[in-house]
C-alpha cells in the first residue's frame, strides 16, 4: 500500500451511503468533494473535507442519520451555519456532516406563557423579529445574530452583550428534544418557569458542541421588550479606572443590559480607520445600556453614571435620540473591521475573569504582549469579565506564530491564576481542547468523559471536540 493510500481518509461504505440516502433523501445527501468541502469549515482557519453531508428537516431524518452513523462508527459532526470560531464545526477525517439549515422552523410563540419553540436551523435575528411582533426577544445576542443559528447558539452557550443582565442560552431555554449517540430521541426540561424533576439534562446538553446529543427542538423562555432604552459611553484615563468603574457599577441596584469595554489598544486601532470623537488622553472606554419602563429609564441611567465616576473619568455622555445611540455605538462597530484589515488572520479568544481583575488581566496582557512582542488588542463584556482577546498576528510568519502560541499558552495561564475560565461564549471546540484540563480538575474531566459514553457509547457524535483527548 502507498504512503498516500495509508494516509487516505475512510472512504464511506456502500451501506452507510445507502441507507443515508434512504434516511434524507437522494436530493438531501451530498457526497461529491466539491460539493462537501464548502461544509467542512467554521469560522476558525480549520477544514476537513467530510465524506457526506446530510440535510435535515425533521426529527425522524436526524435519529436515522444518528442510527446508520453509529452502526457503521462512522464521525457525526451537526452544523447550522458555520459562524463558530473553535472549530467545534470542523468534521473528523471520514466523518459526515448532519446540517439543520434547512431544519428553521419557528413552530409557535406562546406570549401567555412566554416561551418559543423552535427548530435548531432557525437563525436568531429571525426569531427575534418574530418574538418582536408579540412584544418579546429571546435575550442571547452574539455579535453574529444575523447569521447564526439557534441551535448553534445552544450547542456553544453563545450570549452576547446582554448576558450581562438577562443571561446565557442556559437561563432562557426551558426544554430541549434531542438525538442522542445511541439514534434514541429525548426529552429534556419543562415547559414551566418552575421544575425539578432529574436531572438537569437540558443545561448538560446546553454548551456541550454536539457531543452529547443533536438538539431537533428548543423551547425558549421569551422576555417582554423593555419599553424605554437609555445608552452611555464613559472613557477614562487607564484601564484601571475603567475596571473600578465596571465594579462601582455592577456593585449598584440597577443591572445595565449592556456593558462593553474597549483597552487603549482597541482604542488606538479604531483611531486609524474612523472619527472616535474621545479625548486623546484615552485610555479605556465603556459603553453601556440601561432599559426598563419608560418612566423609570432616566432615573437608571443616572444611577449607572453615577456609579461610572470616578477620577480617571475624562467624559460621560448620554444619547437622546436614535441618531445619538448609533453616534455612541460607532466606536465599538467600527473596531471589528479595523482589525480585520490589520489583521485578516487574527488570533480571537474569549475567556472570562472575574469583574474585580479586569485591570489586573489587562495589565497582564500588556506584559506578556512585550515580553513576546505580539500585538494584543482587547475588548469584550466588562459587565460579566467576558474579554476578547486579539492576538494580532501573521499565519506567514513562523517565528510570530511560535512566540504567539507561547503567549497564548501564558494567558490561558494568568486567566486561571485569576479565577477565570477559558471560555465564555466561543466554546471549546478543537482550538482549546488541550488548555482545558489546566482548569478542570482530573476527577471532573473523568466524569465528564463518562457522561459522554453515556450518551454516545461508540463516541461518534463530534468525536475529539471539547475534551482533551485520553
Amino acid at each position: 500500500m502507498s504512503t498516500s493510500s495509508r494516509n487516505a481518509p475512510p472512504t464511506l461504505p456502500d451501506a452507510a451511503r445507502a441507507a443515508l440516502r434512504r434516511a434524507v433523501g437522494a436530493d438531501a445527501l451530498l457526497t461529491d468533494p466539491a460539493d462537501c468541502w464548502p461544509y467542512g469549515y467554521d469560522n476558525s482557519r480549520r477544514q476537513c473535507l467530510p465524506q457526506a453531508v446530510a440535510f435535515v428537516t425533521d426529527a425522524e431524518q436526524v435519529a436515522a442519520v444518528v442510527r446508520t452513523c453509529n452502526e457503521h462508527r462512522i464521525p457525526l459532526t451537526a452544523r447550522g451555519l458555520g459562524t463558530g470560531t473553535t472549530g467545534a464545526t470542523v468534521p473528523e477525517p471520514g466523518g459526515v456532516v448532519l446540517s439543520f439549515e434547512r431544519m428553521n422552523r419557528i413552530l409557535a410563540i406562546d406570549p401567555a406563557n412566554r416561551l418559543a419553540i423552535v427548530e435548531p436551523g432557525v437563525v436568531n435575528e429571525d426569531l427575534q423579529r418574530a418574538a418582536a411582533e408579540h412584544g418579546f426577544f429571546w435575550p442571547p445576542d452574539p455579535t453574529s445574530a444575523a447569521v447564526c443559528t439557534v441551535g448553534g447558539n445552544l450547542a456553544y452557550n453563545a450570549a452576547g452583550p446582554k448576558a450581562v443582565k438577562y443571561g446565557t442560552p442556559r437561563e432562557n431555554t426551558l426544554g430541549l428534544s434531542a438525538v442522542i449517540g445511541t439514534g434514541e430521541p429525548i426529552r429534556t426540561g419543562v415547559m414551566t418557569t418552575k421544575g425539578v424533576v432529574g436531572y438537569d439534562l437540558t443545561r448538560l446538553i446546553i454548551g456541550s458542541e454536539g457531543t452529547l446529543a443533536l438538539i431537533t427542538q428548543a423551547t425558549l423562555k421569551l422576555t417582554p421588550l423593555p419599553e424605554a432604552k437609555r445608552t452611555l459611553r464613559a472613557t477614562y484615563r487607564d484601564i484601571h479606572s475603567a475596571a473600578a468603574a465596571v465594579a462601582a457599577i455592577m456593585a449598584q441596584p440597577i443591572t445595565p443590559c449592556a456593558l462593553e469595554f474597549m483597552d487603549a489598544a482597541a482604542i488606538d486601532m479604531v483611531r486609524r480607520f474612523s472619527d472616535l470623537a474621545v479625548p486623546e488622553a484615552t485610555g479605556a472606554l465603556l459603553m453601556i445600556e440601561v432599559d426598563g419602563p419608560a418612566d423609570c429609564v432616566d432615573a437608571a441611567a443616572e444611577d449607572v453614571g453615577d456609579a461610572a465616576r470616578n477620577d480617571g473619568l475624562l467624559g460621560l455622555s448620554v444619547a437622546a435620540d436614535k441618531a445619538e445611540i448609533a453616534a455612541l455605538w460607532r466606536t465599538r462597530k467600527a473596531l471589528s473591521p479595523a482589525l480585520r484589515h490589520v489583521a485578516p488572520k487574527k488570533i480571537n479568544e474569549d475567556v472570562v475573569v472575574p469583574v474585580a481583575r479586569i485591570a489586573t488581566f489587562i495589565d497582564g496582557l500588556e506584559r506578556l504582549s512585550r515580553e513576546h512582542g505580539i500585538t494584543i488588542v482587547n475588548f469584550g463584556h466588562a459587565g460579566n469579565g467576558n474579554i476578547h482577546v486579539n492576538l494580532l498576528v501573521s499565519p506567514d510568519d513562523r517565528d510570530e506564530m511560535a512566540r504567539a502560541a507561547i503567549c497564548l499558552s501564558a494567558m490561558f495561564d494568568l486567566v486561571v491564576a485569576l479565577g477565570g475560565t477559558l471560555s465564555g461564549e466561543h466554546g471549546v471546540g478543537l482550538e482549546k481542547r488541550d488548555y482545558i484540563d489546566r482548569e478542570l480538575d482530573p476527577v471532573a474531566l473523568r466524569l465528564m468523559r463518562d457522561i459522554k459514553r453515556q450518551f454516545d457509547p461508540n463516541g461518534i457524535l463530534n468525536p475529539g471536540k471539547g475534551l482533551p483527548l485520553e
